[in-house]
């Protein structure tokens, strides 16, 4: 059974998706076996056919060349552009986490190095109902997966940033780092984010992302380092 990581960010679409495409890029292109995983994708479009197109999978199944069915990446499929919780009750598709596991476990044999991305930030409720609470931090946790914090790299990520942080390590979730998203270089306000972060924290950036780019700038010993 391959090492497995999972990718957080510390909101809604601040590139976590970008991230972690150019994370699994990274590892192939290296010539490992890197793959992808993810529980719940909502938003998702539908082809010309009407079939629901999983959007997230299909970025990084492109971008990193995984030759494997897009279906076979995601667990569940939403279309409506909302929490995965909020999504499964409009279309009464509950997460089943007795799939969602297996679905993990089965990749995770699949692959050396499996990247899991979540939905949305950390507190993302994936199941809300009579039957069943679940957060995302609680799969992270029943998982016992480490977690790569994707931020934004501009203004009011010291915030977010050291929140998500603080509650992981509440939850006893191992952070592995953080990346920065949207990076700018030689931004005095960008470059006194991740200081800051980094001091108020103890948790290093361990990558900075600008638009645009095709390569992760990390190095793969690294990179593979953060996969248990």
């Amino acid at each position: 059974m391959g090492k497995a990581l999972f990718i957080t960010g510390t909101g809604t679409d601040i590139g976590k998706t970008y991230v972690t495409a150019l994370i699994v890029k990274k590892l192939r292109d290296a010539g490992l076996n890197g793959g992808y995983y993810k529980a719940a994708l909502s938003g998702a479009v539908r082809d010309e056919g009407g079939e629901l197109q999983p959007g997230d999978a299909l970025y990084v199944k492109k971008v990193a060349g995984i030759g494997e069915e897009a279906s076979n990446l995601v667990s569940y499929i939403y279309e409506e552009a909302v929490s995965p919780h909020l999504a499964a009750k409009i279309n009464r598709e509950p997460i089943n986490f007795g799939r969602v596991e297996a679905d993990y476990r089965r990749a995770k044999e699949k692959y050396e190095y499996l990247t899991m991305e979540g939905s949305g930030g950390i507190i993302c409720p994936l199941r809300w109902d009579e039957s069943q609470h679940m957060v995302l931090d609680d799969l992270v946790k029943h998982l016992n997966l480490g977690v790569l914090i994707v931020a934004d790299a501009g203004l009011g990520t010291i915030n977010s940033a050291v929140l998500t942080i603080e509650h992981l390590r509440a939850r006893g979730i191992p952070i592995r780092g953080i990346v920065f998203n949207n990076y700018l270089p030689q931004d005095i306000m960008q470059e006194d984010n991740a200081r800051m972060i980094e001091e108020m924290t103890g948790v290093k950036v361990l990558a900075y992302v600008k638009k645009g780019d095709r390569d992760l700038d990390i190095r793969v010993e690294v990179l593979k380092g953060l996969y248990e």
